[in-house]
């Protein structure tokens, strides 16, 4: 690379900050290897951030995220938070952060490696060699629609309210972010809403299906409404290639198509904005899993999911794919070979720490490269 990049890391909370050193050893192979030139930003969010300035996100960390190249978090929240206000708990550090960087499009793969494939609760048969790619709306839909709140009665009765709502252009971007990754897989694309009881589920399927007929023709496109597709997700995974919903919608199917490959300490994720004038897309990358706070400080933590999200990184922001394939291939050594840490952890395999785990990574790299 002839330019340097900076990153931005937000190991957050809980074990967020273990996973997280692994991958800054990650990162340091692939710049020693020359073919990275990474420069490193720390900051704070989440419970971390709260307990420092008394906010999960400082407002200079705010700024350090809309200027660097990318963002890589590790988790945020824990009990030790659990009481304090909903303004200023940890998860808000988290939904400020994919706001303010309008961070519409959430990347959420679901692919099980061939050495795990018996981990799942489903049969080995259903889920051997899934690759599902579920495309979330992330920044509008009821998580961030108007009028919310709780009101009191005048019948003294209280009543929680939250609106579901999307503009036109909301599910124009995300669907061509679904639909050009459709493009590089099985050009496949399977929209999901609840139109037969929803008005915005219904003006979503529309949209979508206007956007494939005109601009995507070579895509195949079909629909589904949410209940029937987490159905089919533990019936029939296999089926789907690209799964485009909504921010509520796309919240319970994405951990609901984790689980199928046997851990969330395995999956990564990418939030995605829109390309300025200048080229750079603003991106977010983090793993699925929450801070586990029950483990944290104990080297026992699984850091895969947040090495799989550097991956992520690599291809999605920086257009690296031949470096992301090595480091995913890297990591399916690892787990050839049986290592394991306690989440993923099968009878006969070797069982190694969050440590252990980044010592094999950076071993399978020296092999592959070598």
């Amino acid at each position: 690379m002839s330019l340097s990049k900076n990153i931005l890391f937000l190991p957050g909370d809980g074990i967020g900050p273990e996973v997280m050193t692994q991958v800054r050893r990650v990162m340091a192979w692939f710049n020693a290897s020359g073919a990275t030139a990474f420069e490193i930003e720390d900051g704070l969010v989440g419970g971390s951030a709260y307990d420092a300035h008394g906010t999960p996100l400082h407002d200079d960390t705010m700024k350090l995220a809309l200027d660097a190249d990318a963002v890589l978090l590790g988790a945020v929240g824990g009990p030790k938070w659990d009481n304090l206000d909903f303004s200023v708990k940890p998860e808000r550090g988290l939904l400020r952060l994919r706001k303010e960087m309008e961070l519409f499009a959430n990347l959420r793969p679901a692919l099980v490696f061939e050495a795990l494939a018996e981990a799942s609760s489903l049969k080995t048969d259903l889920v051997a060699g899934l690759d599902i790619m579920i495309v979330r709306e992330l920044t509008g839909g009821v998580y961030f629609g108007q009028p919310r709140g709780i009101e009191t009665l005048p019948n003294g009765e209280r009543r929680g309210i939250n609106t579901q709502v999307y503009d036109t252009h909301e599910i124009i971007r995300v669907a061509r972010v679904a639909f050009d990754l459709a493009r590089a897989r099985d050009s496949r694309v399977c929209s999901v809403e609840k139109g037969n009881v929803m008005e915005s589920g219904l003006l979503w399927r529309e949209e979508v299906t206007k956007l494939g007929e005109s601009d995507y023709a070579d895509v195949a496109l079909s629909h589904m409404y949410a209940d029937n597709c987490a159905m089919q997700l533990v019936r029939r995974p296999k089926q789907f290639d690209v799964i485009l919903t909504d921010n509520l919608f796309g919240d319970l199917l994405s951990d609901c198509a984790a689980m199928l490959t046997g851990s969330l300490g395995m999956l990564p994720s990418a939030s995605l904005g829109a390309k300025d004038a200048n080229g750079k897309i603003p991106a977010m990358y983090e793993p699925v899993h929450g801070s586990a706070p029950d483990i944290a400080g104990q080297d026992k933590a699984n850091p895969l999911a947040t090495i799989l999200s550097f991956s992520m990184m690599l291809r999605y922001s920086f257009d690296l794919g031949a470096e992301a394939d090595l480091l995913d291939g890297a990591v399916n050594d690892v787990l050839n070979e049986g290592f394991r840490t306690g989440d993923i952890m099968q009878p006969g395999k070797t069982l190694v720490g969050t440590t252990g785990m980044g010592d094999a990574v950076l071993a399978a790299l020296d092999r592959r490269a070598g």
